[in-house]
């Protein structure tokens, strides 16, 4: 190597040293994401009728010995409608009216008993999360008497919360049972939805172990057998 070259690399070496040592990007300024504002009344519509359609196959049966449905927070009534062809009695109401057949407004904190036996529901996050509701609509559910059968349809990390107490109240109210969804629920119609979701149930006078974990499927021999006897019934 000559002496030219020897010093180049000597130079060469000392500055990539130098460069090393420098924190990168000191002035860049830091871009925090937009924060989404969440729709009013927290109104995301469950417009894939699988997610119901599943469910009555997994707990039809003891969905149809409640004998009746409530659906307090029933939107357009996308779970309405399904509910209703399969042939299960279901009552449906709302804070806002937002066209479900058959339904009524009414605000879920002030209704004192269920208006049918089994209650099932997409409800407002923002009402039964840790951070801003403080399981408002969960404890209010618990508290109701009468019902037998309550499936809520929510964020799979939604029972792991601690803050506001949240801990306690799921020790004070274990669900029975979670369905966790081998498949992601599009709530915006945007696509590529980032979560996953389960029904979380509650069966009054469970006597097995509680919290137990099942899966359910998107379409599978139950969902298929559902809707042959949907359409036969047309």
């Amino acid at each position: 190597m000559t002496a030219s070259a020897a010093s180049l690399f000597e130079a060469t070496r000392k500055k990539k040293r130098v460069d090393a040592a420098q924190p990168m990007l000191v002035d860049a300024p830091v871009v925090k994401p937009p924060k989404r504002e969440r729709r009013a009344q927290d109104f995301y519509p469950t417009a894939e009728p699988e997610a119901i359609r599943a469910l009555l196959a997994y707990d039809g049966d003891r969905i149809r010995a409640a004998g009746s449905v409530w659906e307090p927070a029933c939107g357009k009534g996308d779970l309405v409608g399904v509910i209703r062809e399969a042939g299960i009695p279901c009552s449906a109401s709302d804070l806002v009216d937002r066209g479900c057949p058959d339904s009524w407004q009414a605000d879920f904190f002030s209704c004192m008993r269920p208006r049918g036996n089994a209650i099932i529901t997409n409800p407002p996050y923002g009402l039964i999360t840790a951070k801003d509701g403080k399981g408002a609509w969960l404890k209010h559910t618990m508290e109701m008497p009468d019902w037998t059968y309550c499936a809520l349809l929510l964020d799979w990390n939604w029972p792991a919360a601690r803050t506001n107490g949240f801990g306690l109240l799921m020790q004070k109210y274990p669900f029975s049972y979670a369905y966790l969804m081998r498949w992601k629920l599009d709530f915006t119609g945007q696509g590529n939805p980032p979560n996953r979701h389960a029904w979380f149930v509650w069966v009054r006078g469970w006597e097995g172990t509680p919290m137990q974990l099942r899966f359910m499927d998107r379409v599978d021999a139950r969902q298929g057998e559902l809707m042959m006897e949907n359409e036969s019934d047309d």
